[in-house]
């Protein structure tokens, strides 16, 4: 009996992306973050400060913050921030910014002090942040508390811790430390000698910085060190006609470090011989926009590598959906993945400022 042959199964078909950025689709896609976050966000809901950040700078950046009520927002920020009951606790080694979320504010006890402080650097970054978006009037901010408490967390070699205790310290909460004393117009918060010293001490043998001295060049923390030195003003828009023997920092080293992470995909890795990553095309972009150096990359193929991470459902995914079919958005991947179109000036989005990490029009008249 003759056998029956069975036909071949028809390989998949390649993935599909759209040749445009999908700007309606992300607008929707952040309104609905804004309306309702997903269960899976449950775990991190003492980061729903952070959380409220990417979608509100999000919609920023898309030119739909019309989309939120300013008030309430503005509102629900202030409610996150930490009280001392009188000016001799802001020596008591407390930090009084703001709580990441609801949940790591224990109420008042029945004197009416709060017993439980676990206000964050980063959640006070996205706090102010997010105040300069909505247009809160900065006059209205007890400054002085959130800086005079905020060099407790400063460590003697100049780094930061970002709660009052058992926490790391790294780059992250430098640039945090840096972009607060920024936004609040006031440098009381900090020892910038210290923190200068601790950023040039995280400057790697190859030109890129690690977290913390000694540590692997990586691109988040490279940006983090520049952006910092650039809000303090130790470095300028003239860095690059900068004597080597002048400058704090070896720029050459720190170029050549950066330009080698566009991989052959056209997206950017955040350290060698790692997968493109959609937010390291801010992370690293960012740095190359403040070296002026940005024209020295292919925008082109940058461009075509984020469209493959752009989500049919509106957001970014992690990788390239190319190599990694599948992939569902997520609120980090999709906020930075926004900044980087803004980064490649995507018409119909909001310039960014590049130290900030939000658009220009919330930052303006801060940068000089």
């Amino acid at each position: 009996m003759e056998a029956e042959w069975e036909p071949l199964d028809e390989p998949p078909s390649p993935p599909r992306f759209s040749s445009v950025f999908e700007r309606d689709r992300h607008v929707v896609y952040m309104e609905m973050m804004y309306q309702l976050l997903p269960s899976p966000y449950g775990t991190q809901e003492i980061n729903r400060l952070t959380l409220a950040y990417f979608v509100i700078s999000g919609l920023h950046l898309l030119s739909a913050i019309d989309r939120v009520d300013k008030e309430a927002v503005a509102s629900w920020v202030l409610s996150l921030q930490a009280h001392p009951t009188n000016k001799a606790e802001l020596n008591d080694g407390k930090f009084y910014g703001f709580h990441g979320s609801r949940t790591s504010q224990f109420p008042p006890d029945n004197n009416g002090v709060l017993r439980h402080n676990n206000s964050h650097l980063a959640s006070t970054y996205c706090a102010l942040a997010i105040l300069k978006i909505v247009g809160y009037d900065f006059s209205s901010i007890d400054s002085e508390t959130i800086l005079t408490s905020m060099r407790n967390l400063q460590q003697p070699d100049g780094s930061f811790m970002p709660i009052r205790t058992g926490a790391e310290t790294d780059l992250r909460f430098v640039y945090c430390a840096a972009a607060i004393c920024f936004m609040l117009e006031d440098w009381r918060g900090m020892d910038k000698e210290k923190v200068k010293e601790y950023i040039i001490n995280c400057q790697s043998y190859d030109g890129g910085f690690g977290l913390i001295p000694g540590s692997e060049s990586h691109g988040g923390a490279t940006y983090c060190a520049v952006a910092s030195l650039r809000l303090m003003g130790v470095i300028g828009d003239d860095i690059l006609s900068t004597s080597v023997a002048s400058s704090i920092i070896d720029v050459p080293l720190l170029l050549d470090w950066i330009v080698q992470r566009q991989a052959t995909d056209g997206g950017f890795q955040g350290r060698p011989n790692k997968d493109s990553d959609t937010c390291y095309a801010f992370w690293i972009g960012a740095v190359l926009h403040m070296l002026g150096c940005y024209k020295l990359i292919d925008e082109k193929a940058l461009r075509q590598f984020l469209l493959t991470c752009q989500s049919e459902y509106g957001g970014f995914s992690k990788f390239s959906g190319s190599i990694f079919p599948g992939q569902m958005p997520d609120l980090y991947h999709s906020y930075y993945g926004l900044t980087a179109f803004s980064l490649l000036g995507e018409s119909g989005m909001n310039p960014l400022c590049f130290e900030l990490g939000i658009a220009d029009l919330a930052a303006t008249g801060l940068l000089i």
